[in-house]
């Protein structure tokens, strides 16, 4: 490599990588750095440290790299030429025992966090949680708060430092249900529930999306997600369902036509079982619902 263009190339290098750095430490269009919940807030740390350990390794590459550039570059005639380089133990010792020492290291700072943060843990937390339940449908959300009796459509509502119990499934293929600055993202599938517990902060909007490409309308199923304190959400409670229609099973057959680009949609239900009847639903498609019910466990 020609010397005049060494420097300028490490300067350059370096001035990338700070202002990519500086860009993404502020969150700037990245949900994933810069959290509102307690789970997200976890994930970051655990990103970071896990950065910042392989460090170790990039770091003295990277000046090995351009050391090792500037040194023998084609103006340099001191540069010793030694072809024949005899093997050496130490030099063996630590481009083995180094990176072993940090793998072992990810692994358990992984292994110890990411047990600390299942999906399936409920959030410690002396408010009582609030429970979620959640649909994937082409291509739109459907959200069910049963203690309320409401439902939504691309639009979700929580209260703020309430641990929130989402239960989701599929009426439609297997999907991904993220809220970035919340937590980490959970599957969605036909005829099974899973979980994944998230809590906000403070109050403020956050966006929610799918994360599974599937079908036509995947780029428009997305949903705002609204943090609100205690009395703000009980009182959008009540109100959503005085106004609201009704939604019964027969109504949410409809509903979960494939449609794109669907507009917010709020409900009252008055059925504890609908949840139930649309996971059921794939569990026994020939039963009726009655039986259906019979087989699942209360809500």
């Amino acid at each position: 490599m020609n010397g005049k263009y060494v420097f300028p190339t490490i300067l350059g290098v370096i001035a990338l990588i700070t202002a990519c750095a500086s860009f993404f430490a502020y969150g700037h269009g990245v949900g994933l750095l810069n959290p509102q919940g307690v789970i997200a807030r976890q994930e970051r740390a655990l990103m970071l440290s896990a950065a910042v350990i392989m460090l170790v390794v990039v770091v003295p590459v990277f000046v090995l790299t351009f050391g090792i550039a500037w040194r023998y570059r084609a103006s340099n005639t001191r540069a010793e030429y030694r072809p024949n380089w005899e093997h050496s133990r130490a030099q063996e010792l630590v481009w083995w025992v180094v990176p072993m020492v940090i793998i072992a290291l990810l692994a358990v700072v992984t292994w110890r966090v990411s047990h600390t943060l299942d999906p399936f843990r409920p959030i410690d937390s002396r408010t009582p949680e609030l429970t979620v339940e959640v649909v994937a449908l082409d291509w739109k959300w459907l959200f069910i708060y049963p203690a309320q009796g409401i439902a939504t459509i691309n639009y979700l509502a929580i209260p703020e430092k309430t641990p929130i119990a989402f239960k989701l499934t599929s009426d439609a293929p297997m999907n991904a249900f993220w809220i970035p600055q919340l937590g980490g993202q959970e599957m969605a599938m036909p005829g099974m529930v899973t979980q994944i517990h998230l809590m906000a902060d403070a109050p403020g909007t956050y966006e929610g999306f799918s994360s599974n490409i599937s079908g036509a309308g995947f780029a428009s199923m997305h949903f705002p997600v609204y943090s609100m304190n205690t009395s703000d959400f009980t009182a959008w409670a009540a109100r959503t369902q005085q106004v609201s229609s009704l939604l019964t099973f027969t109504a949410y057959k409809q509903l979960a036509q494939p449609s794109q680009n669907t507009a917010a949609a709020f409900f009252r239900v008055t059925d504890p079982y609908l949840y139930t009847d649309i996971v059921m639903q794939y569990m026994m498609p020939t039963a009726s619902t009655s039986v259906s019910r019979m087989a699942a466990p209360a809500p």
